[in-house]
């Protein structure tokens, strides 16, 4: 692959020229707070947050501004066309965001494959979690076991998508599989199966990938909960004499509630921005896409930035109301604490 450096070269110069103007602000700011006489806290902090702020304002605030009002525009940026991109998206069948249940079975439409993502991602990755952080508590070999469930996590889900390409590949009957579910079910006696190109079923192996990434996540953070329940609770339940059942619905479930909330929560947002492993794994055909894959398509592959960034602002939507809940959440912890 050949890189043409003289027909890049004014891009670079303007990278360039953003770095070396952000060295010589945070460079000033340094010196600044040096001379400074260390009582005046309030300009420490200031200049302390300066950095953060400027590369917020500069890589979130203005963009999500810009992308805003291309909503409102048409493809090429050069006309306002009012909410027509959102009328479309709810509208035009063409646009994958209503579901057709017609003569093509296959497409579901891209709002009901997101919320298949968004309610089953988060409550089976977090039960996943949740058992294997039960089974393992307190266990011989406690952080051997918790460490071969994380070790996902330090997968990127580009990563995980190839890897899981392989596992569900298919090859013609009669011929070597080198997928290994396909290995499977040839050893058993079946027929070798296309797993992600029959749907609704290929939607709920994508899912497993996400799951099988985010199930160390719940089992680390709820993990930590389980250990952070007081003694003598737990004493005084078995005093009682309550079993094993009881002990899991009454006093862990109970005392772990607020860890359970961040981790839906958390996990939730994550998956309503999933893109990577659907790009990777089919491209969002078969039935597969997406929100974010179709902001992708239609802004950089369809050259239709108004209905992209429509769909944009559709995401930044859904995720907000999981957002001020989670703020509600945290608050409403803080002022029991007190």
């Amino acid at each position: 692959m050949n890189f043409d450096f003289t027909a890049e070269a004014p891009k670079l110069m303007m990278l360039l020229y953003g770095v070396v103007a952000f060295a010589a602000v945070v460079g000033l700011l340094l010196l600044v707070l040096d001379v400074l006489p260390s009582r005046k806290d309030r300009w420490v902090a200031l200049g302390l947050l300066a950095p953060a702020g400027l590369l917020l304002l500069v890589g979130l605030v203005v963009p999500a501004i810009r992308t805003l009002i291309l909503a409102f525009m048409n493809a090429d940026s050069s006309e306002f066309v009012g909410l027509d991109n959102f009328v479309w998206m709810f509208t035009d069948k063409n646009s994958g965001m209503l579901p057709d249940f017609g003569a093509d079975p296959v497409s579901y439409g891209v709002l009901l494959s997101t919320f298949l993502w968004v309610l089953l991602v988060p409550t089976v990755s977090t039960a996943v979690g949740l058992v294997y952080a039960v089974l393992v508590d307190r266990a011989r070999f406690e952080s051997f076991a918790k460490s071969l469930i994380f070790m996902p996590m330090a997968i990127s889900f580009v990563g995980a998508g190839i890897i899981w390409k392989f596992v569900y590949d298919y090859r013609q009957e009669g011929t070597e599989q080198i997928g290994l579910l396909n290995q499977l079910v040839v050893a058993l006696g079946g027929t070798p199966q296309q797993w992600l190109l029959d749907g609704p079923w290929n939607t709920l192996f994508l899912i497993a990938v996400m799951v099988w990434i985010q199930a160390g996540f719940a089992m680390v953070v709820l993990s930590a909960a389980i250990k952070a329940i007081p003694a003598d609770i737990v004493e005084a339940a078995r005093i009682d004499g309550v079993t094993p059942w009881q002990m899991f619905w009454r006093v862990t479930i109970p005392s772990i509630r607020p860890a359970l909330v961040v981790v839906l929560v958390t996990i939730s947002i994550g998956t309503l921005k999933i893109f990577d492993i659907v790009r990777t794994m089919t491209g969002g055909q078969f039935g597969t896409s997406v929100i974010a894959n179709e902001m992708y398509t239609y802004s950089f592959r369809a050259d239709e930035k108004g209905k992209g960034a429509a769909l944009a602002v559709l995401l930044f939507a859904l995720v907000v109301p999981i957002v001020i809940y989670q703020v509600r959440v945290v608050r409403r912890r803080r002022l029991e604490a007190r």
